[in-house]
């Protein structure tokens, strides 16, 4: 426990916090479970805004920018990457935590940390490295978020990792719901054990929902890429608003946004439709996250993560809504022929490199490749995903160019 735990932000001597009024549920930062390895407290920020500072100062965070989001970064300026996504999320979780009460910085934090671990291109990448490690453990973004901010970024003199609080690590590893006991949503799918052995050092409560920030940044997750995939595909002409008519969100906006501006240019009523949808759907949640609240009445963060349920969430009538929108981002954006044509080749470039890493670890550089020629297999294939998952779209088709005379066309 942290030494600084239950004491007020006076006593702690902060001189430029920003303390706002909190509600009961809200995580405290003077309370912190504190960090795995203990570490002096600043006086000028508190613990979770220090997370916040060394998330987006760390190596992990930058490499975001030339992460696929769904469209590869090179194929237009202006689609988002990971890193755009992930300021888009952590902007509309600060502001439901502002609405709910609750600490705004721990939810900004876990919304910058929730895509550390996403490999190069997407969802394609993490596919193949899931299947190259099947026999290994697997990969899955998530405990690759946990390895890289507990084991992975070397920054610091005194410790491996990026020493987080409990309640960011948390939030990182719960922000989708529990992962073991009667709530766990994992359909059956093991516990990586990478999570689960640092569970073992420094316990997460694997079987409790996460803080209320946690869900903040969760459900504001849904919220950013249901607009912005939406966005970008109109961007790309792989979508047109004529599509969206039929949709009961989408719809609705824009007949009212033809309505109030007849004549408006498609690029413009596209924006209306993403400022507005945004505005519906976070409106919707504060309103049912609010009503959840004075139903639950939970008077301390415990108390949240012992509730049985998700307390931010959708209304039932915007929970379909939602749930219709993904169905069509799927089968018209996300599995759209020319998008799948790019995955194919996606997927070539990250497997043929695990092929030839796991065949030669020389080939990879110094700081990776020491003593992995005589490494047992797991950890030798380990090593080799953790590398392959930290490369950016732009880093892993120049390794490919240079360890293969011919590297598929990407966008």
């Amino acid at each position: 426990m942290n030494e600084a735990a239950g004491r007020t932000a006076g006593e702690l001597g902060g001189i430029g916090f920003g303390y706002r009024p909190r509600a009961p549920w809200a995580c405290d930062p003077a309370a912190t479970r504190g960090r795995l390895q203990p570490e002096a407290e600043s006086r000028t920020r508190t613990p979770f805004q220090r997370d916040r500072d060394r998330i987006i100062h760390s190596t992990a965070f930058r490499r975001l920018k030339h992460k696929t989001q769904v469209f590869v970064a090179h194929e237009g300026d202006h689609y988002r990457t990971r890193l755009t996504h992930s300021i888009e999320v952590a902007q509309i979780g600060r502001a439901l935590a502002r609405a709910l009460r609750c600490d705004e910085d721990l939810a900004e934090a876990v919304a910058l940390v929730h895509d550390f671990g996403h490999t190069p291109f997407g969802h394609t990448g993490e596919d193949a490295l899931d299947a190259k490690m099947a026999a290994l453990g697997g990969f899955d973004h998530n405990a690759q978020s946990l390895r890289i901010v507990t084991s992975l970024e070397r920054r610091y003199a005194e410790f491996d990792g990026l020493n987080l609080v409990w309640e960011t690590l948390e939030g990182l590893v719960k922000h989708n719901g529990p992962l073991t006991g009667p709530h766990a949503g994992s359909a059956g799918k093991p516990v990586p054990e990478s999570i689960l052995d640092f569970d073992r050092r420094f316990p997460l409560r694997l079987d409790s929902f996460a803080s209320l920030e946690a869900q903040c940044a969760a459900i504001a997750d849904d919220i950013a890429y249901n607009a912005h995939d939406l966005d970008d595909g109109l961007r790309s002409g792989l979508l047109t608003l004529d599509m969206l008519d039929g949709l009961a969100l989408t719809g609705a906006i824009l007949k009212e946004v033809r309505a109030l501006y007849p004549g408006l240019d498609p690029v413009r009523t596209g924006h209306e439709l993403m400022r507005r949808q945004i505005t519906a759907m976070v409106e919707d949640v504060i309103a049912t996250a609010s009503a959840n609240l004075e139903a639950i009445a939970p008077a301390s963060s415990d108390a949240v993560r012992a509730a049985g349920r998700s307390i931010v969430a959708f209304s039932e009538e915007m929970a379909e809504r939602e749930k219709e929108l993904k169905a069509f981002l799927y089968a018209n954006l996300y599995r759209n022929e020319a998008v799948m044509a790019v995955r194919t080749r996606a997927e070539r470039i990250v497997n043929e490199l695990f092929d030839a890493y796991m065949a030669d670890p020389r080939a990879m550089p110094e700081g990776w490749r020491e003593g992995l020629d005589r490494a047992p297999e797991a950890v030798k294939a380990r090593d080799v995903a953790d590398f392959l998952a930290g490369m950016t779209d732009t880093y892993a088709i120049r390794e490919h160019r240079r360890l293969f005379d011919h590297t598929p066309d990407i966008g």
